[in-house]
């Protein structure tokens, strides 16, 4: 499990975080320069680093939330399109959820963990449940193409790369696996609809469509969400 049972204990008072989140949103939306923003919500709620790391995920100012809502897709717009996926971000996220792992909503809807990928991934026993899910629910969708895009440098990103492949040749599933050194600028760059839950992407990016909020609606996954509202 990527987060553990001593990691979950830390996000129990979810009133706490919607406090927290209220001051940092408040802060942000004046200019006020994250970290110190975050040093002083953080220190006002006497939150550790994992505490803090969690609410910077979750909160952003007014003006990024209005631009991140405003190139928000309904899913009724997926049909015959070409999405493509921030791969480590969803996977990880997703794979925390179907663990147990404490996963956390942010004003903009979307979900996060405080998980993170340094360097190396190894496949975990949710990530073909995981792969699976996603597969299947974008299928239901009618898209034409579901492109993944992992980081090329972190290392099993080529054997995950054949494992998608396998996967898509057993279900059918319209896919292609892209491996590039920065797979935020890429889905920036190249103008794609995008599902990353990473704030640089959403703020950036032409559109977006919220992968896991959609998932974790369809399938009431909600044992373990820390939500900012």
């Amino acid at each position: 499990m990527r987060t553990n049972e001593q990691d979950n204990a830390l996000f129990e008072d979810g009133n706490k975080f919607k406090l927290a989140v209220a001051d940092m949103y408040y802060l942000l939306s004046r200019e006020y320069p994250a970290k110190a923003a975050l040093a002083l919500v953080g220190n006002r709620y006497e939150m550790v680093k994992k505490q803090q790391a969690a609410l910077l995920g979750m909160v952003c100012s007014e003006q990024e939330l209005q631009n991140r809502r405003a190139k928000e897709l309904a899913a009724g717009q997926l049909k015959d399109k070409i999405l493509y996926i921030d791969g480590f971000n969803i996977l990880i996220l997703l794979e925390t959820l179907l663990a147990g792992g404490v996963v956390f909503k942010g004003l903009d809807g979307c979900y996060r963990d405080i998980s993170s990928v340094h360097g190396t991934y190894k496949q975990v026993e949710q990530t073909e449940a995981v792969l699976l899910l996603a597969g299947r629910t974008l299928q239901a969708l009618g898209l034409q193409q579901v492109v993944w895009v992992f980081d090329s440098p972190v290392s099993n990103s080529g054997k995950l790369k054949s494992y998608c492949y396998e996967l898509a040749a057993k279900y059918n599933f319209p896919w292609e696996v892209v491996l590039h050194q920065h797979p935020d600028q890429y889905l920036i760059e190249n103008k794609v609809w995008a599902c990353s839950a990473d704030a640089f992407v959403l703020n950036e990016c032409r559109a977006w469509f919220n992968l896991a909020g959609y998932i974790i609606a369809q399938h009431q996954f909600a044992k373990r969400i820390v939500s900012a509202q």
